[in-house]
């Protein structure tokens, strides 16, 4: 089985067991219950498909899911707009290797356009900003956007990644006040992403390390939540600069559609701004010391 027909496999199951029968105008159901949320059976009849059908669907086996089809589901499982796109990513079939093995698909490396790191350099100063790739690799940055969330610069090329930091570094908890927050947040995106890119290695190698390596990524990976977080406010506790309240925006490269341009600013005058100007130069801000 290929890791896209796991994903829909895992992500129905979830949104069929998400579901109070009540909810959706069967308060008995099919007979006594021996399961949480939704029966295919009850499923299948909601969307107005056969239950076979239905059932090849879940387990990946449908050659062609029409879009309408989809999108019956999709309300009858009563899915958010996020987790619509990712059903839609995920329900188109994918070929084997010529081989015949299944698992991940190797991709074109991941690389950031000279044009990109230059629009990164004119930001330095009064915006932080990282380009985010497939997996939430980092795969470039300004001095401010670097230092951050952490110091970039002095962690090998295959740790610079949002996901392996947030879950597997102590100094991430720190970090981020709202460290459920953030973590919840980051698995929402690393889900999305997989759903564009289901057989993507980089995303199968992220994905399987936290598998391995923590519990609550374990957890929440497994909740199926496909939350993907493009904009918001976010505290950080930076060991130098002190505590920032920063706003961050995400921006999908048109001629990059893998990467992603996300920004953090504070308001003008704030103190926070003046500790993201001390990032950029390099110097502490203290607290108390804004101007």
């Amino acid at each position: 089985m290929l890791h896209g027909e796991i994903e829909i496999s895992a992500f129905l199951k979830a949104r069929r067991a998400a579901l109070d029968p009540a909810e959706v105008g069967l308060p008995d159901g099919y007979g006594r219950r021996r399961v949480r949320g939704l029966r295919r059976e009850e499923v299948a009849q909601l969307a107005g498909i056969s239950v076979d059908y239905y059932i090849r669907i879940e387990q990946g086996r449908a050659p062609a899911v029409s879009d309408s089809v989809l999108d019956a589901i999709a309300r009858a499982l009563r899915l958010s707009d996020g987790e619509v796109t990712y059903l839609r990513n995920v329900a188109v079939p994918r070929r084997r290797p010529a081989d015949g093995a299944a698992g991940c698909v190797p991709g074109p490396a991941q690389t950031v356009r000279p044009e990109i790191r230059q629009l990164l350099d004119a930001m330095d100063r009064t915006v932080a900003a990282v380009v985010l790739g497939r997996g939430l690799d980092i795969l470039a940055w300004n001095e401010s956007g670097g230092r951050l969330s952490c110091d970039l610069a002095e962690l090998a090329p295959d740790r610079r990644n949002t996901a392996l930091l947030v879950f597997l570094e102590q100094s991430a908890r720190e970090r981020y006040p709202d460290w459920d927050g953030k973590a919840e947040e980051v698995v929402g995106n690393l889900r999305a992403d997989s759903g564009r890119h289901p057989d993507d290695p980089r995303i199968c190698e992220v994905v399987g390390e936290l598998l391995d390596r923590s519990a609550e990524f374990r957890r929440m990976w497994a909740a199926q939540g496909v939350h993907e977080c493009l904009r918001g406010t976010k505290r950080i506790r930076h060991p130098e600069a002190g505590e920032l309240t920063v706003t961050f925006e995400s921006f999908r490269l048109g001629a990059d559609p893998d990467q992603v341009l996300v920004t953090y600013t504070a308001p003008p005058g704030s103190e926070s701004e003046a500790r993201l100007r001390g990032l950029a130069t390099g110097a502490a801000v203290p607290a108390g010391s804004a101007s």
